[in-house]
């Protein structure tokens, strides 16, 4: 079985027992989490499509870990004017293990 989840405006494909990165989420690791925005569910052949929720499906997720993606180089520069900034993101995540997906 495998649910379409919603969080942090991006849409989500998910399976009992993976484990998937998501945007933050508060809370120390292990927290546990019900996703009740699923837009999409099947059941081994029995498709449920939500309008725009599913009803009546959740999903168990519980935080593994929070931490800073890898990071990335931002680099402005302007020809012959003399500017140049240079500066570093790293993108803060949660690790979410997904326990079990819930069918009424």
């Amino acid at each position: 079985m495998y649910a379409v989840i919603q969080t942090g405006g991006k849409q989500y494909r998910v399976e009992q027992g993976e484990t998937l990165r998501v945007e933050k989420l508060d809370g120390p690791a292990g927290t546990k989490f019900s996703f009740e925005t699923l837009l999409f569910a099947d059941d081994g052949g029995n498709v449920r499509v939500g309008q725009p929720k599913v009803a009546g499906v959740s999903v168990d997720a519980e935080i593994v870990e929070q931490g800073l993606g890898k990071k990335i180089i931002i680099f402005k520069y302007k020809r012959r004017k003399s500017y140049r900034r240079k500066a570093g993101h790293r993108q803060p995540f949660t690790a979410l293990k997904i326990n079990a997906i819930n069918a009424a």
